[in-house]
């Protein structure tokens, strides 16, 4: 197996010439493995890619192939030699007795039934002589019909090799180039139809400002378009009507071109979500989802959560009013919260965007009160052990089994105190609250593409 990362040119020759490092991951056989997250600060993209085994590159099955078909023809051709030789000699003993025959039929037109009895023995003599002549010509024939079968297998074998050499590249450099070009144009259309994987790794912290208060949150539109880059910002944990709405990110940074939005009611806790154009939030002293519209400045719909608990009833383990937390993936909205029904363990929800009712939920049996933070990626919830210093990523629920896991991926928490975590799904990025601190995390994400029918 093998890992291809930016840039993948120089890489993949390394791979090819068996030059490629260790790597963490067996080979696939499936498809290809790409670990992909957001840009890196300085623009680039970050890709992983491991190849299945039986890949472009995959030297080793195919080497093996390609000398066992070698050797193959190698055999053929020599039996061919040694076929001709037999052949040709059989062809002049057929030549010579052809003359003879041809001299035996002249002599016997020629005597017309006046032969002798000394001259009628010598030609039976000789006739006895030529009575061999039918098994070689049979011979002959079965030689002559190997040889053109041998011939046709040999030009089937060495379409076969083109073919297995045209597949591994075995060329120049140059052409070896253009095909890692088009690898690499591959790679990339790839990883543009990517939305979901597994989580895998978190980056180091990105600071975008240092604002606010000990706790509040930050965000972006999940739904909007790529252009649309507006911020919103919630300073504080509870009783809290003000909502700043930045142009842009880089506005956001400077701290200003913002306009603010005044709620009807006031929020508790740090788990909002903007989608779609409105802000979903928690109202305070009560387990109520209010959808508030940014555009028209109303509330659209609200709705209380069944049995959700409220008021610090069931918190992260930092407290602050964080009972209910609502999330967007690439599937949808949810809320994640507990009831008493569930003794205390997350509960996930999916909501419906337009009513706000619940389509469905999943008792985690992960206790809340034990999670620092947690978030929603391609609908598995990601949860930390912890919002202080020393955090990871500890646990994770998949919705679509109905079953958990207990991970182990590293989260630097470097203003020791985080107070919300949402995970947007068109950036790919983790956006943090971190004791004053608006963060920003890349992720990195596991895919598998199913190479089946690739030509």
């Amino acid at each position: 197996m093998w890992r291809l990362t930016v840039p993948p040119l120089l890489l993949l020759l390394l791979l090819c010439s068996g030059l490629a490092g260790q790597t963490l991951f067996q080979s696939p056989e499936e498809g290809w493995q790409l670990y992909t997250s957001a840009q890196a600060p300085d623009g680039k993209c970050i890709c992983t890619a491991v190849i299945p085994a039986q890949s472009t590159c995959s030297r080793d099955g195919r080497s093996r192939e390609l000398r066992q078909l070698m050797e193959k023809v190698q055999n053929v051709s020599q039996s061919m030699e040694v076929l001709e030789l037999r052949t040709y000699r059989d062809l002049q003993y057929m030549r010579s007795m052809e003359t003879l025959m041809r001299s035996l039929d002249a002599r016997l037109r020629a005597a017309d039934g006046s032969l002798s009895a000394k001259s009628f023995q010598e030609l039976k003599d000789r006739m006895t002589e030529l009575l061999p002549l039918s098994s070689v010509l049979e011979q002959y024939k079965a030689d002559t019909r190997t040889i053109v079968r041998l011939r046709e297998e040999v030009r089937n074998l060495s379409g076969s090799l083109a073919t297995i050499q045209e597949e591994m590249g075995a060329y120049g450099y140059d052409d070896l180039q253009q095909r890692v070009m088009a690898l690499e144009a591959r790679l990339h259309a790839c990883a543009q139809k990517l939305g979901c994987g597994k989580l895998t790794g978190v980056s180091n912290p990105i600071t975008i400002r240092a604002m606010g208060s000990r706790f509040g949150s930050w965000m972006t539109d999940t739904m909007a378009p790529s252009a649309d880059s507006r911020v919103w910002y919630m300073d504080g944990y509870y009783k809290g009507r003000r909502v700043l709405e930045f142009r842009t990110l880089g506005d956001f940074i400077k701290g200003q071109n913002f306009i603010q939005h005044l709620l009807p009611q006031p929020w508790a806790g740090t788990g909002h979500v903007v989608y779609n154009g409105s802000l979903f939030y928690n109202k305070y002293q009560s387990n109520v989802v209010v959808k508030y519209h940014f555009r028209s400045r109303s509330v659209l719909v609200q709705r209380s959560l069944p049995g959700a608990g409220y008021n610090n009833t069931f918190p992260y383990s930092w407290g602050g009013f964080s009972d209910m937390d609502f999330m967007v993936d690439e599937s949808g909205l949810w809320a994640v919260y507990t009831t008493n029904q569930n003794a205390g363990n997350i509960v996930v929800s999916r909501l419906d965007p337009h009513t706000l009712e619940v389509m469905r939920s999943w008792d985690t049996g992960y206790p809340k009160r034990s999670a620092g933070e947690a978030f929603m990626i391609c609908g598995v919830l990601y949860v930390t052990n912890s919002h202080l210093a020393g955090a990871k990523v500890y646990f994770a629920y998949f919705t679509n089994t109905s079953s958990y896991e207990y991970t182990d991926v590293p989260f630097h928490n470097q203003y020791s105190h985080i107070s919300m975590l949402d995970y947007n799904p068109r950036e790919r990025a983790l956006y943090t609250w971190n004791n004053g601190h608006q963060v920003l995390y890349n992720v990195t994400l596991f895919h598998v593409i199913s190479t089946a029918g690739d030509p």
